[in-house]
């Protein structure tokens, strides 16, 4: 199963691509698409549209998970954010690609196996369960691998309840 993990951003967008193969997990790719701070929302949004469906087009991928978000002060931001994540949502609804939300708290506990983990311990489980030499930088590209990854722990379960339905 190809996965196409997303970490959410306006200025910002990490993605990463793995295939789950077995148990483990196999890199494909993984980056960021940036935004100038002088563009204005629209054509940032556009770009990180543009951009997202390159990446789909080139790796094809079966399932997405992008991050939830979660904010607790700056609305404004917040608002931002959410429309640049929306974007990407679109971008895999496009392509007909099932997008699934995960939360921090999903993704430290799937990867590190306690909700507070810190982000450190995060990147060195992504970075010892895909096999890396170094721990993958930006840090919203490394985001982005996790979030795929925990998608791919948690596709099985999904996939039965899909079908239980």
């Amino acid at each position: 199963m190809r996965i196409l993990g997303i970490d959410p951003g306006y200025a910002i967008v990490g993605f990463g691509v793995i295939d789950k193969v077995g148990n483990g997990y196999k890199v494909v790719d993984f980056g960021v698409i940036t935004t100038p701070q002088e563009m204005d929302m629209p054509e940032r949004l556009k770009t990180i549209y543009t951009e997202l469906c390159e990446i789909i087009n080139r790796y094809h991928p079966e399932v997405c998970g992008i991050e939830d978000l979660y904010f607790t002060n700056n609305a404004k931001t917040a608002i931002k954010v959410g429309q640049a994540r929306g974007v990407c949502v679109l971008a895999c609804a496009m392509k007909d690609i099932d997008t699934y939300s995960y939360t921090p708290l999903q993704v430290k506990q799937a990867l590190v196996g306690y909700g507070r983990a810190e982000k450190a311990q995060v990147q060195a489980m992504v970075t010892s369960m895909l096999r890396l030499k170094e721990i993958p930088k930006p840090d919203d590209a490394a985001d982005a691998l996790a979030i795929a990854i925990t998608h791919g722990n948690s596709a099985e379960y999904l996939d039965k309840l899909k079908h239980a339905k």
